[in-house]
């Protein structure tokens, strides 16, 4: 099975040479093909299934890192700031990652159907994590690849395998987290909202307080479960947002620092450049100058995901 799927993504990506990301017929799935080691890339993550097919990588989510090699996947559950890395490949055995959005409206289809449904647990729900996807999901993943050459087939048969995908994660021993975050109105729910006012108000200041009144908890247990599913405190979550967005401002729009710290929600342009040097380490009119290069660049895939605050606001 794993060498079907090897074969398969290496001969989509081998008909389009100089690209990165490859993006596919399908517009939430692409694929990530490394001929060697990278550098760290920080960017912001989506609700999303990374399935290593070949090689290795770890990622990073509030000082919690994440390895996940051949025959593992990382499974996102909620939108993160994040550091990820490939640390094993080469041009005979490159890294090859399938990744694909979570559909959260199909999980909650298949979680209402299921006839022994998750326990749920006590402790607060985690939002990252890896899995074993051997079995079941390679399966699936291998038909979803094959979808790429049969267009017409897509609509039909994407939501049929999506559907199957779900089913796995939800009857696996994740299942309990993945289906406390699709059900709707309940706490890990709430949490999610408070994560969206705060992606959408990240440059304003916004206290703790009116978080967890979205989120219908007392501010210390809020604090408690924002932690778990994101892996970073409130305040880490919004200073990295912050961070990402005058990231990109600097590099792809070409802001001055002081304007981009502004527009970001910094008062003090030299608390920012402080803050940005230890995220990023560099400083922010060098590092942009190398991010905008790249950006430049035929194989800018990574480094275009790398700056983008995807989603935000």
């Amino acid at each position: 099975m794993m060498d079907e799927l090897i074969a398969e993504i290496r001969r989509y990506t081998d008909r389009k040479p100089g690209e990165n990301i490859y993006f596919t017929p399908i517009n939430t799935v692409a694929i990530l093909r490394s001929d060697y080691p990278k550098p760290p890339a920080h960017r912001m993550s989506q609700p999303s299934m990374c399935i290593v097919v070949q090689g290795a990588k770890w990622a990073n989510f509030g000082g919690n890192r994440f390895e996940y090699k051949a025959g593992e996947a990382l499974v996102i559950g909620v939108e993160a700031p994040s550091v990820g890395r490939v640390v094993e490949a080469s041009p005979d055995h490159p890294c090859l990652v399938l990744m694909f959005e979570l559909d959260l409206a199909i999980m909650r289809s298949v979680a209402a159907e299921l006839a022994d449904p998750p326990k749920p647990r006590s402790e607060p729900c985690r939002g990252v994590f890896v899995t074993n996807f051997q079995g079941p999901i390679a399966d699936c993943a291998l038909r979803l690849v094959r979808l790429f050459d049969m267009p017409n087939a897509i609509p039909t048969l994407y939501p049929v395998i999506m559907r199957e995908i779900c089913y796995w994660l939800l009857t696996g021993p994740h299942g309990a987290d993945i289906a406390r975050m699709a059900l709707v109105n309940n706490q890990p729910q709430r949490v999610l909202e408070a994560v969206r006012v705060l992606r959408e108000r990240f440059a304003e200041p916004i206290r703790v307080d009116e978080l967890a009144a979205v989120a219908q908890l007392s501010p210390s247990a809020f604090h408690r479960h924002f932690k778990a599913l994101t892996l970073l405190s409130p305040l880490q979550y919004q200073k990295q947002l912050r961070l990402l967005e005058a990231r990109r401002l600097l590099a792809s729009q070409g802001l001055n620092v002081e304007a981009a710290a502004f527009q970001v929600g910094y008062e003090s342009p030299s608390q920012f450049s402080r803050e940005y040097s230890r995220m990023f380490g560099e400083a922010p009119k060098r590092d942009a100058r190398r991010v905008g290069s790249q950006l430049g660049d035929e194989d800018s895939g990574d480094a275009a995901a790398a700056v983008m605050l995807q989603g935000a606001a």
